[in-house]
């Protein structure tokens, strides 16, 4: 049976520094969210990724998101899409540590069901693979931006 994880926004996942990628849809989604023009949005809140092909979110100096503030995203409502699909339909190694989604064993219809409500992606017609966690990705999907927890600062 396929595991579903559902997310209980500890953001978690938005404290490593790693590379959350954009495309132009989210791009303006964000900026028009924010009230400030595309430009502006790109010239403060991103950078050119690692590999040249676009852009992706700036990290705070601690690696994590720009936009977590004060423990909660501050665009939940408009967040990448990279960020809605973690952890169901990409992941790291170990995620489970520090990550407090919740699993869930379901069948497969429910779990289809699932991913599109939390991540806005239909997994019709693709292959659900009973015996592992995730739904059957794409390498770019499975890869996942390069995280690394962040070291625990002394009080």
């Amino acid at each position: 049976m396929p595991v579903f994880y559902a997310c209980q926004r500890c953001t978690a996942c938005c404290q490593w520094p790693g590379q959350v990628t954009l495309d132009d849809r989210e791009i303006r989604l964000i900026a028009r969210f924010m009230r400030i023009e595309e430009t502006e949005f790109i010239e403060q809140y991103t950078h050119l990724n690692t590999t040249r092909s676009g852009l992706s979110l700036n990290n705070q100096a601690n690696g994590a998101c720009v936009f977590l503030k004060q423990g909660d995203c501050s665009i939940q409502n408009v967040k990448p899409q990279q960020c809605k699909d973690f952890p169901n339909l990409w992941n790291f190694p170990d995620f489970e540590n520090i990550c407090q989604a919740v699993p869930m064993d379901m069948d497969t219809k429910t779990f289809r069901e699932q991913v599109a409500k939390a991540t806005g992606r239909s997994l019709h017609g693709k292959h659900v693979d009973e015996g592992s966690h995730h739904a059957e990705q794409p390498l770019s999907l499975r890869k996942g931006p390069l995280l690394k927890p962040l070291k625990k600062q002394k009080d």
